[in-house]
């Protein structure tokens, strides 16, 4: 078989929502061929007890992420809009998860 070494497959990041949850949340990161062996793998790792309904798999190298050192640039200038922020409004009890 003409299976490249694990260390060659690309690393895919792995991304579950619980049955409690309403977004999907990093759990970990694996080697895997292609998309589809990273799925079942991701499965078969990190969703073991059935807690997940849900998993994404996304190639770490498609993944574009900001420098922590580079925070002040990126998110201070949200600081001085207020309006942004929902402390505001009152939100009713019948919306739900807000």
């Amino acid at each position: 078989m003409n299976t490249p070494a694990l260390k060659e497959w690309p690393l895919w990041e792995v991304f579950v929502r619980s049955k409690q949850g309403l977004e999907h949340k990093h759990c970990g990161s694996l080697h895997a061929a292609d998309a589809a062996q990273a799925l079942h793998m991701a499965r078969d790792v990190y969703t073991r007890r059935q807690e997940g309904v849900s998993i994404w798999v996304v190639p770490s190298a498609a993944i574009t992420a900001s420098n922590p050192d580079d925070k002040g640039e990126l998110f201070d200038p949200a600081a001085d809009k207020i309006y942004r922020h929902p402390t505001f409004y009152e939100i009713p009890e019948e919306v739900g998860h807000m």
